[in-house]
């Protein structure tokens, strides 16, 4: 199983209120020295990416207000990770890097150049996490009044990643950089081409600011399960984050994205699918599942449900978090995400909060053994890897390292070593540092 720690460059990713947590180092998210110790931690642990969410918004839907966001620093404030990658790349070796950022941020010129900047200066380990927007804040804070709407930030999306891609695969030549300090000449101009460009929603002429790098093109995450986003990870996805709340779920997602992929010209194969999952490890059952229930209950139910407003499309203030479940499984007139929520669970003793508190922190607490055989079912059901999310950082990541790594190298799930070469050898050892042939990318390279 391929194996990625997620994260974010902030006070707070998911698991709300837990910044507090005397072993947390949540607080230090703006000190170098916390990112440099969790990423040489992952390398001690055999990792293959630091793979970081980002935001370009504050979540203001729960109240109508970005409030609770801001008191419980969740998701906000938030650093622009791209700029530690070198430096994390310095005090690591094989480790990968996993950025993301969403296609309205910047022009394709531009961000083609930043990418084959980190490339370059990680000798081959960064990966870009391919996304769309989901806060409408993000879309007026970058110029656009608003989200497009979803169909037209795909063709957006596709229009964007195409332009990059010819930047990345065709510009320069693999023989272009010459380097010739007799007669002093750096690269041959007849092999350093324009791109031309004309899309849609892009025009690039080019040439590529950047000479080709180890990978050429970054290792391609994308995260988006609607019909629309299955069609543009079989196109234009590497590896695939979905989400599912157990291995049988995940099944027809996983075989959606390879079908996808075949329907693309590309094999089944040449998609890595992942799933974020959170696990509380304990020497035994019961100490896990009672670190478990101390965690959940010290956490926030405003931070939580002005996250699940988010990602569920629906103010939960409008329900009054304070109504018993019971009472609300009486009416008839629920939203879909109540409802949603309501079907999580049968328990009827809560209220609508500590429910929503609980959908939105899914976890496996159990013994190393019993989180290894955990891994080993989300991999029976076809999956390739699992996104590692914290509930109080790093002392998730260290637990996880320190004591189900070594049973999982023990027992084959994980490896116990790195391959050699760049991110995408690592993950694909069977292929090279570029894009296989059978990528709709790779049409851009010079024959």
């Amino acid at each position: 199983m391929l194996v990625n720690a997620f994260h974010m460059a902030a006070v707070s990713h998911h698991a709300q209120g837990l910044w507090a947590e005397d072993d947390s180092r949540q607080l230090e998210y703006a000190d170098p020295q916390t990112w440099i110790d969790l990423a040489t931690l992952l390398e001690r642990g055999c990792f293959d990416t630091l793979f970081m969410a980002d935001v370009i918004a504050p979540y203001d839907l729960y109240q109508a207000s970005r409030s609770a966001t801001v008191f419980e620093g969740m998701q906000f404030p938030t650093l622009d990770f791209s700029v530690l990658i070198p430096l994390l790349a310095r005090f690591t070796t094989h480790l990968g890097f996993t950025y993301t950022q969403n296609v309205l941020q910047e022009h394709p010129y531009t961000f083609a150049r930043k990418m084959s900047t980190l490339d370059l200066l990680t000798e081959g380990r960064v990966a870009w996490n391919i996304v769309n927007t989901f806060l409408p804040g993000a879309g007026r804070n970058l110029g656009f009044g608003g989200l497009p709407d979803h169909d037209d930030l795909y063709r957006r999306a596709d229009d964007f990643v195409t332009a990059a891609c010819k930047l990345w695969e065709s510009s320069w030549e693999d023989d272009a950089v010459v380097r010739d300090r007799v007669s002093r000449q750096f690269a041959n101009p007849a092999k350093v081409h324009e791109v031309d460009h004309i899309g849609p929603y892009y025009t690039v002429y080019g040439p590529h600011l950047t000479e080709p790098t180890p990978q050429r093109t970054p290792v391609l995450f994308q995260a988006g399960m609607s019909p629309m986003g299955q069609r543009f990870a079989g196109r234009h996805a590497e590896a695939v984050f979905i989400g599912a709340s157990n291995p049988e779920q995940a099944v027809p997602l996983v075989s959606g994205i390879r079908r996808a992929a075949v329907d693309a010209g590309r094999t089944a194969d040449s998609v890595k699918v992942f799933v974020p999952i959170t696990y509380v490890v304990g020497s035994t059952e019961d100490e896990a599942r009672r670190q478990d229930a101390e965690l959940l209950e010290k956490q926030t139910i405003e931070g939580n449900l002005a996250r699940m407003s988010v990602f569920l499309k629906h103010d939960f203030a409008e329900d009054d978090p304070r109504t018993p479940v019971r009472e609300l499984r009486r009416r008839t007139n629920l939203s879909t995400a109540v409802r949603t929520v309501l079907d999580s669970s049968d328990r009827d003793d809560w209220t609508l909060g500590e429910l929503v508190l609980r959908f939105g922190n899914l976890r496996v607490a159990g013994t190393p053994e019993q989180i290894v055989a955990n891994m080993t079912k989300w991999q029976d059901a076809g999956l390739d890897g699992i996104n590692l999310q914290y509930v109080v950082s790093p002392t998730t990541f260290s637990t996880f390292v320190d004591c189900v790594v070594p049973l999982c190298q023990k027992q084959g799930v994980m490896q116990s070593s790195y391959r050699p070469g760049t991110l995408r050898e690592k993950l694909f050892p069977e292929g090279s540092a570029y894009l296989p042939r059978h990528h709709p990318a790779r049409q851009f390279r010079p024959q």
